[in-house]
C-alpha cells in the first residue's frame, strides 16, 4: 500500500468536496463571501496538490 498515493487521493477528494461546496453556495448566494473565497482557495489547493502527488508518485512493486 502506497501511503503517498493514498494521501494524494484523500487530498483530491477533499478538494473536490470544497469546490462543490463553494459552487453550490455561490449559486444559492447563501454564505458569506469571505468564507466562500477561503473554502474555494483551499479546495483548489487540495485538489491540485492531491493530483500532483498521485501523478508524481512512482509505482513500485515488491
Amino acid at each position: 500500500m502506497n501511503i503517498k498515493r493514498t494521501f494524494g487521493t484523500i487530498l483530491t477528494i477533499l478538494g473536490i468536496i470544497g469546490l462543490i461546496y463553494t459552487a453550490v453556495n455561490v449559486i444559492q448566494q447563501s454564505a458569506d463571501t469571505r468564507s466562500l473565497i477561503v473554502v474555494g482557495i483551499l479546495g483548489v489547493m487540495f485538489f491540485f496538490t492531491g493530483i500532483s502527488l498521485v501523478r508524481t508518485t512512482a509505482d513500485t512493486s515488491k
